[in-house]
């Protein structure tokens, strides 16, 4: 871990400044959509009556664990990357854009997923539960070396393996859920919100850190999504 303090790199600006762009945080918008996959997914059980399709019981438990894990983290030690003041019309569309995602659970209830084999629903589990731990053991970490050397650039623990492992995270976390119907529609939807959303994000957060000395070295022995490929 890198030693010179920045506290520019921080990008932490004055909260009333922050409020011109809009009433709610980026965070608020994100974890409504979040609260409501639950909820949601079980309208769609009731509404075509799916109590004995054990798949979408399957999908509920990985995407329901994820929701209360991601609610707990949001309140417990937020990403400060969500914390920002947002416009919204940029809230909203992030928010119908997520939503997207409530296909899953629809393809599934209505009769229009695949039949997955079991070992290939056994992976879908496991994509989950490994994306689970990268995603908020990597946030965990950053919540903490922010509060503990604010304005050290982390390079150690998963943040040495990958520039971004809760993007990993996420993306294992989606890939079980997208991948469970074995249906083409929603790995589409994955790709759109990568391509959107995940690597403009990434691509700023590089250019923010390249204020660093030591970001060009950090950046060549590491990769920027998937460890030791891209």
């Amino acid at each position: 871990m890198s030693s010179r303090p920045d506290t520019a790199a921080l990008d932490v600006r004055a909260p009333e400044v922050e409020r011109r762009r809009g009433r709610f945080r980026a965070r608020h918008y994100i974890d409504m959509h979040k609260a409501l996959m639950i909820p949601v997914t079980l309208i769609l059980i009731a509404t075509y009556d799916a109590w004995n399709t054990s798949l979408v019981w399957i999908y509920l438990a990985l995407h329901g664990t994820y929701t209360v894990c991601w609610l707990m983290k949001s309140r417990l030690f937020p990403d400060r990357t969500w914390e920002r003041y947002v416009s919204a019309r940029w809230g909203l569309s992030a928010f119908f854009a997520l939503n997207l995602f409530v296909l899953v659970p629809w393809l599934i209830v209505s009769g229009n997923a695949g039949t997955p084999e079991p070992w290939f629903v056994g992976l879908c589990v496991a994509l989950t539960a490994f994306g689970i731990f990268w995603h908020f053991t990597s946030d965990m970490q950053k919540a903490t070396s922010l509060r503990l050397q604010p304005g050290v650039l982390i390079t150690e623990g998963l943040w040495g393996i990958v520039r971004n492992p809760n993007y990993f995270g996420e993306l294992l976390i989606y890939l079980g859920f997208v991948l469970l119907p074995v249906h083409w529609a929603p790995p589409l939807i994955l790709l759109f919100v990568i391509a959107v959303e995940w690597l403009p994000n990434m691509r700023r957060k590089d250019r923010s850190l390249s204020r660093y000395a030591e970001f060009a070295a950090y950046k060549h022995r590491t990769k920027l999504l998937i460890p030791y490929v891209w």
